[in-house]
């Protein structure tokens, strides 16, 4: 099942900021929809004015036993009605990276950097799904969405710069934080 993300004119989620982290940006724009599909589609033309990224949910990777049923444990849904706000952030590796060994990738992800051990604070209260696009042939390697409560927007913007300062982002080469909010579901 493929994971569509098309930034435009019209989306259930409006863009409430557009932040390019590190390297190239996309194109600001004013929505976002997100779509699951059996397939996708290429774009026929690049546009200006929208854009289009897609990914495939996986199994866990760089996770030992202990660490998945810690995360099943304290995971959340996506698509809860109490989580209004979302970031959408792809982020590319560096070619360093992805010369690393499975293992090499592992020690820096969580024995160095701890991005299990330090995200799991943070659940349930924040929902999360990873998307892996790389062999897609994607611009991205990975589009990480968040859901999450308004009142949680202080908790998550603690996770993004506990991510941020670890060894492991020292091979991110490109990321773009785009923050939305939608309307609630069960609103009166």
């Amino acid at each position: 099942m493929f994971t569509v993300f098309r930034g435009g004119r019209s989306g259930a989620w409006r863009v409430t900021r557009f932040a390019p982290v590190k390297g190239a940006a996309l194109s600001p724009t004013p929505s976002l929809s997100v779509v699951h599909s059996l397939s996708i589609a290429l774009p026929i033309l690049p546009s200006p004015t929208s854009w289009r990224l897609a990914g495939v949910a996986s199994h866990l990777r760089y996770t030992e036993r202990a660490e998945k049923n810690e995360l099943e444990a304290a995971r959340a849904e996506i698509g809860r009605p109490e989580a209004t706000y979302a970031a959408l952030i792809p982020i590319k590796k560096s070619a360093a990276w992805w010369e690393l060994t499975q293992e090499e990738r592992r020690q820096i992800f969580e024995d160095k950097s701890h991005h299990i051990a330090d995200s799991l604070k943070y659940l349930p209260a924040i929902a999360r799904q990873l998307y892996h696009s790389r062999d897609l042939g994607e611009p991205f390697d990975f589009l990480t969405w968040f859901e999450y409560a308004p009142e949680h927007a202080d908790t998550f913007e603690e996770l993004v710069r506990t991510l941020r300062a670890t060894e492991e982002w020292r091979y991110v080469e490109r990321e773009v934080d785009i923050r939305l909010e939608r309307e609630r579901l069960d609103a009166g």
